[in-house]
């Protein structure tokens, strides 16, 4: 979920490499945009991690149901 431009912003403070920074601003970067994009990734990533580290038995056991009894549209889809 991508926030809107509208959304409060935490003033932080970061150590990023000289270098990159020179060459972003050369090439007229938002890097507030650009760190707040990927730390968006990064989190959804881990979340989505432990979701399924959380749920695997549970996806393990339906996975298994299905596999034993298939689903309940077996014989009825048309496609």
């Amino acid at each position: 979920m991508r926030m809107t431009a509208r959304a409060k912003k935490a003033p932080t403070n970061l150590s990023v490499r000289i270098d990159l920074v020179r060459r972003a601003k050369a090439l007229k970067l938002n890097l507030s945009e650009i760190i707040e994009t990927a730390l968006e990734k990064t989190i959804q990533d881990i979340e989505r991690e432990q979701w399924l580290a959380r749920n695997q038995e549970g996806i393990h056991e339906y996975n298994a149901r299905v596999e034993k009894h298939g689903v309940f549209s077996d014989g009825r889809r048309r496609f």
